[in-house]
């Protein structure tokens, strides 16, 4: 790829990264995370409140995650995971030519 090229191409994947999602719906990946959160909490027989304490959080603060109501922070997930016995994977993978995936 010549200089031209890449520079355009790099151009493009900033634009998109500063317009936000583009066809991806956050608010939905956040209900989602959020359900699958609830479901395991549920599953361990944790009350939010039982949660919050495991995670050094407040129970509004598991209310509000397991709602999908706002982003949740890297950090906070991370210790969502380590109490819920999980492990937490993140990936970035290339796009198909079809779109989001």
């Amino acid at each position: 790829m010549s200089g031209r090229k890449l520079r355009e191409s790099v151009r493009r994947l900033g634009e998109r990264a500063l317009d936000g999602p583009g066809d991806l719906d956050y608010g939905s990946v956040y209900r989602r995370l959020g359900a699958e959160i609830a479901a395991r909490r549920a599953e361990l027989g944790l009350a939010q409140r039982e949660l919050a304490q495991l995670c050094g959080t407040t129970q509004s603060a598991i209310a509000r995650l397991e709602s999908g109501a706002r982003a949740p922070r890297l950090d906070t997930l991370l210790r969502v995971a380590n109490a819920l016995d999980c492990e937490l994977v993140a990936q970035l993978r290339p796009r198909t030519k079809g779109g989001p995936t």
